[in-house]
């Protein structure tokens, strides 16, 4: 469905910034590091929040741009990008559980991997009904 999505771009160069971005995600995500202390707990759930959103806009900004204007379809790709970043960080959440030696998944990190996707994805939304009023 999301090959869908991408195929109706007029370009497949308009993806490459998402491509290398998630990419980037799954490094920095899965890089081993030291003990982080727990005063960084919330600073942890802030920069999680902020990659995700930023990776929700980079994946949605093409398909936007491209999109046809029936309501239903844009909001069927809107929950659909959200759907597959949130998914790929729980496959990160998981990733680091299993996969690494200094890192933890955490439900509390797919909570803000979720929201941050939701937030970039209501964003872009934002800014389209703002372009069309314009």
């Amino acid at each position: 469905m999301i090959c869908a999505l991408v195929r109706n771009c007029k370009s497949y160069i308009a993806f490459l910034p998402a491509v290398l971005l998630t990419v980037a995600v799954a490094v920095v995500s899965l890089w081993e590091s030291p003990h982080v202390p727990r005063e960084m707990a919330m600073h942890d759930k802030l920069m999680h929040g902020l990659m995700y959103t930023v990776l929700a806009i980079s994946w949605m900004a093409p398909i936007a741009k491209y999109q046809i204007s029936n309501i239903k379809y844009q909001i069927s790709n809107y929950l659909l990008v959200c759907l597959c970043v949130t998914a790929y960080g729980a496959l990160i959440e998981i990733l680091q559980r299993y996969c690494t030696m200094t890192r933890s998944g955490e439900m509390a990190d797919l909570l803000a991997d979720f929201l941050g996707a939701l937030i970039g994805v209501a964003i872009v939304a934002l800014l389209r009904i703002l372009n069309f009023k314009s």
